[in-house]
């Protein structure tokens, strides 16, 4: 039976420098007890005062903390890095390329639960997991659920969040169910993971709020601006990409 893998990182930063200091994670087996990893990493680069800002974990939490190829949740992983199995986060990319820098390469099919989020709830404002976590009331069985596992809710961590996460997956399946009931749920997850979202509106800028394909009509010296200028995410990239060819 395939193994799922939810899976968060904490790090010191979200530059190309940063490395992983906390791994939440939680490994799901129909047929198996589920698996909780809750653990701190020590690295050689400094935690950033931001970084602290958001997790509050502070340098003096990692003395005598096992690196991060050493925590048991990376040993786990390397055991269970195989085609059958399923390694799944919220923005997977970030986490993913935070384990790479450990020297981790990939052969897990990949569920990548934002973007599915915006493919299957395209018309809530945000997708971030916090929002979710609210938008679609699974807040009102996280309790029950860390209980299960005797876990502690903490907001902003690694643990915390895969909990929420699992319960959104659990909202994922069964939207997949209705909107694709001729394909496996979790494998039509992996599709849509890797297929770009068109965004029909800014999230941000001084457009906020507006259609981008009017935009690309009005101002088009802006989208390539943007283009040229800032760090995109993939799905606006692709989405202006679209909308300024056309």
């Amino acid at each position: 039976m395939p193994k799922y893998i939810l899976f968060d990182t904490e790090t010191t930063g979200n530059t190309s420098e940063d490395k992983v200091i906390q791994f939440g994670a939680m490994i799901v087996d129909v047929k198996a007890d589920i698996e909780v990893y809750d653990e701190l990493c020590s690295c050689d680069v400094d935690i950033k005062i931001e970084a602290m800002e958001v997790h509050n974990i502070i340098p003096s939490m990692l003395n005598d903390k096992p690196l991060a190829v050493n925590t048991k949740f990376y040993t786990r992983l390397i055991e269970l890095n195989n085609k059958s199995n399923y390694l799944i986060a919220h923005n997977i990319n970030f986490d993913l390329n935070m384990i790479k820098k450990e020297g981790f390469e990939n052969n897990l099919q990949l569920i990548d639960t934002l973007r599915c989020a915006k493919h299957l709830y395209p018309n809530l404002p945000f997708h971030r997991l916090q929002y979710l976590r609210y938008a679609l009331d699974l807040y009102q069985d996280e309790k029950s659920e860390a209980k299960k596992y005797n876990m502690e809710i903490k907001a902003h961590d690694a643990l915390g969040d895969v909990l929420v996460m699992k319960l959104f997956l659990s909202k994922l399946v069964l939207k997949c169910r209705e909107m694709y009931p001729d394909f496996n749920p979790m494998e039509k997850l992996v599709d849509l993971s890797k297929t770009p979202v068109f965004i029909t509106t800014f999230k941000f800028g001084k457009y906020k709020g507006e259609n981008i394909q009017d935009i690309a009509s009005s101002d088009q010296g802006y989208l390539n601006w943007m283009k040229s200028n800032m760090d995109l995410d993939e799905d606006l990239k692709y989405t202006l990409d679209k909308v300024l060819n056309n």
